[in-house]
């Protein structure tokens, strides 16, 4: 969808500017409350601004990321996008560093973890946009029936998982390592069991013994104990085990706020916790954010950052936030949040957020890494699965990218 915008505003240049903004489309339900978003805020932006106009195309998730890099092959890159990755851009000299766009208050509003994850080479080039961390779902009715409290170690998600499986519940333990969201999957377990992706000074470090031992742990007593349900985990997608746990058929999966909406939705009582560690809560969860960028190609930049002051107000963005589920960026946003009772139900996200471990996405070869992990994940939980064969090889694969670079 499309939609050109009238009305305008001055940001100091001579004659009138039209920046073309794309953006990904979060409607869970294929309304159009993104697209309704962003014309709001184009039109109040356009009534306080003579000479610019704004011209929004909502795209989604499936075509964003791919569309905007065709635009950006074929000479035609948009002023600002607004997806999921910046960082192969901003290697190429495409982007304009944040300090060039960003007033300082709006620079400073943002929360540490998410504005240190937009850098390269200690650069800022990715404006974090909303972000969400990750909990474990378990469904409230199933556990009450079995007598079962909400896990806190390895061992209680095994032990509760048996007891589901035994009561018939289809899906005990869904882990959804199919290629939509693998890489998200595979480092919520490596956060839980003490490792990541990479170490403290940026280092891939995917084979590390805490990953092995976490994919190990999920392949013998999950998977192997066939607790995971029907579906094979590496043929298992994000979506579809969402919506088997807002069918009622999940025991227990890890899910970010726009769950809490679809199961919401269809009547499903659900409890949270942070995902437990072997022997108790994990040192940290993970984080996850997508991106705002703006592109050098047609010289905009004032405008550019002009509207991008406007767009991160608190009021813009508390109300993507609250119509998303999802959680915001700034540092006032997320204290106007953390102290409004409607938002109850994101505070444990919230908590997380200030302490989550974020992707490594400023590493230019993130995206390599990314892809690797979706492809071949899901054979280390397999039952003839070699997880440390497995991991080496998308690390040493990682290592080599990195090095390319």
């Amino acid at each position: 969808m499309t939609v050109a915008l009238g009305g305008c505003g001055s940001s100091g240049s001579g004659g009138d500017v039209t920046l073309k903004l794309v953006a990904a489309d979060y409607d869970l339900d294929g309304g159009d409350t993104t697209q309704q978003y962003w014309d709001g805020v184009a039109t109040d932006f356009e009534a306080a601004h003579e000479d610019i106009k704004v011209d929004v195309e909502v795209i989604s998730w499936t075509d964003v990321d791919r569309k905007v890099a065709e635009m950006v092959a074929a000479g035609k890159a948009p002023d600002i996008a607004q997806i999921g990755a910046y960082a192969d851009y901003a290697a190429q000299d495409k982007l304009y560093s944040v300090d060039d766009l960003l007033s300082i208050p709006t620079q400073a509003n943002f929360l540490a973890p998410l504005a240190d994850a937009g850098e390269v080479s200690r650069v800022a080039y990715g404006m974090p946009f909303v972000a969400s961390t990750r909990l474990l779902f378990y469904n409230e009715t199933l556990f009450s029936q079995a007598g079962l409290k909400a896990p806190k170690t390895w061992d209680d998600i095994e032990s509760s998982a048996k007891t589901l499986k035994a009561r018939g519940v289809k899906f005990p333990f869904a882990l959804p390592l199919g290629s939509e969201e693998a890489q998200a999957e595979t480092m919520n377990w490596m956060l839980s069991g003490g490792g990541g992706y990479t170490d403290s000074v940026g280092s891939y470090t995917v084979d590390s013994e805490q990953n092995v031992a976490a994919f190990r742990w999920l392949k013998d007593n999950l998977v192997g104990e066939g607790l995971t349900g029907p579906v094979a985990p590496g043929k298992l997608n994000r979506k579809d085990a969402f919506a088997a746990f807002s069918g009622g058929q999940v025991g227990m999966l890890n899910g970010h706020p726009s769950l809490m909406q679809q199961a919401k939705g269809k009547g499903v009582k659900f409890g949270m916790v942070p995902l437990p560690g072997p022997d108790g809560k994990a040192k940290s969860s993970m984080g996850v954010a997508d991106w705002v960028m703006g592109f050098k190609q047609n010289g905009h930049r004032k405008e550019i950052g002009t509207f991008l002051d406007f767009a991160y107000s608190d009021d813009n963005v508390l109300e993507f936030a609250d119509k998303n589920d999802i959680l915001p960026v700034t540092v006032s946003a997320s204290e106007s949040m953390g102290k409004d009772p409607a938002h109850k139900d994101l505070w444990q996200f919230l908590d997380a957020l200030p302490d989550s471990t974020l992707p490594p996405v400023g590493k230019t070869s993130w995206a390599k890494v990314s892809e690797s992990v979706k492809k071949q994940i899901g054979s280390t939980v397999e039952s003839d699965g070699d997880p440390a064969s497995v991991l080496g090889a998308i690390g040493r694969e990682a290592a080599a990218t990195e090095n390319a670079e």
